[in-house]
């Protein structure tokens, strides 16, 4: 074996450790948001067994909030479905990125295709050694996947539960402290759109 080899095996487990650490951070700062979505597409006249279909299968961020607005706010089904298409065309283009990279094939290919995301793409993508790119992408989307849909589950019984505006505010406080830096503004900005649903649903009793 060269030496070159001989480096990089030593050096793989401590590479592997960062990539799996900075992918469940990454995991956790996304994955929280999903609490308000979760409260927000229950607020807008979703069943909770809805919301977490559209975790799981549609299983995009800034689609599923797209569905959820355009919804909520009366619209129709087809203009939402399309403005949730048109926000998704870009995973498209990651994976096309991605496909040398990963090369899968059979099931995997479909899994892979789910798992395709800002986030998993970006990790991917900062990563020279091809090794390190790969379990950066995995690591990473099924983190994402994982605790977002945990999440979205969580927001989604707690809004169920809980539909006062101020409770709801409340519970978003509470959880402040516990996410990571950075997380809290966008956790905040969302949790007075899920305030303002609560409120219109309460007013129209």
């Amino acid at each position: 074996m060269s030496t070159t080899g001989t480096i990089a095996d030593r050096s793989w487990p401590r590479a592997r450790t960062a990539v799996l650490r900075d992918a469940v951070g990454v995991g956790v700062a996304v994955g929280a948001l999903g609490l308000s979505f979760g409260a927000l597409s229950v607020l807008a006249g979703f069943s909770v067994a809805q919301t977490c279909a559209l975790s799981l299968l549609m299983f995009s961020g800034a689609s599923q909030f797209a569905v959820v607005g355009v919804l909520g706010a009366g619209g129709g089904a087809l203009t939402g479905a399309a403005t949730a298409t048109l926000l998704g065309v870009r995973n498209s283009l990651y994976g096309l990125n991605l496909a040398s990279l990963l090369r899968l094939r059979g099931v995997r290919r479909l899994v892979g295709a789910h798992l395709v995301l800002d986030e998993s793409s970006a990790m991917a993508t900062a990563r020279d050694d091809p090794r390190e790119a790969r379990l950066a992408f995995w690591a990473t989307g099924i983190s994402v996947f994982v605790l977002w849909n945990i999440a979205t589950l969580g927001g989604a019984l707690g809004a169920h539960v809980l539909p006062d505006p101020e409770a709801a505010a409340g519970l978003a406080l509470v959880m402040v402290p516990l996410l990571p830096a950075g997380t809290p503004v966008l956790v905040a900005g969302l949790t007075a759109i899920v305030a303002a649903f609560a409120a219109r649903r309460a007013g129209g009793r």
